[in-house]
């Protein structure tokens, strides 16, 4: 049976997460014992050290930075409704936002490339001749 956990600073704000569930958050806090996240609609949690990696973690911030959005697992209630506890083992907790940033094309795009190739050909050949 899963437990359903309710999230919310609003009593007309409620969204309903269940245990197991993957959410967005953003990182709030790092400490030695483990990373705060701040969930949508209020709601934040702790990922425990133990819950980052299956091999040895040493530094936190070899996996996630201050103000990162990240996505975590919802694996059991806290205290208190609005704390939760949180993994990103076994997950892909990096968002897409944080994975690939397009790189915007100029208006000449290739054209200085083109245009520049031969000439540098050129130079390197002549280069070459002269130390051999």
């Amino acid at each position: 049976m899963k437990k359903c956990v309710i999230i919310s600073n609003e009593v007309f704000r409620m969204k309903k997460y269940n245990v197991g569930d993957i959410v967005s958050g953003e990182v709030t806090g790092i400490e030695k014992y483990g990373v705060f996240v701040s969930i949508d609609n209020g709601g934040s949690g702790l990922i425990h050290i133990s819950e980052i990696s299956d091999n040895f973690v040493s530094n936190l911030n070899d996996y996630v930075n201050m103000g990162e959005k990240i996505k975590v697992k919802i694996i059991d209630e806290g205290t208190d409704e609005n704390h939760l506890k949180l993994s990103i083992k076994k997950i892909d907790y990096r968002s897409n936002a944080n994975k690939h940033k397009k790189i915007e094309e100029t208006e000449h795009g290739f054209e200085t490339l083109k245009s520049k190739l031969p000439v540098w050909m050129k130079e390197k050949l002549v280069e070459i001749e002269k130390s051999a």
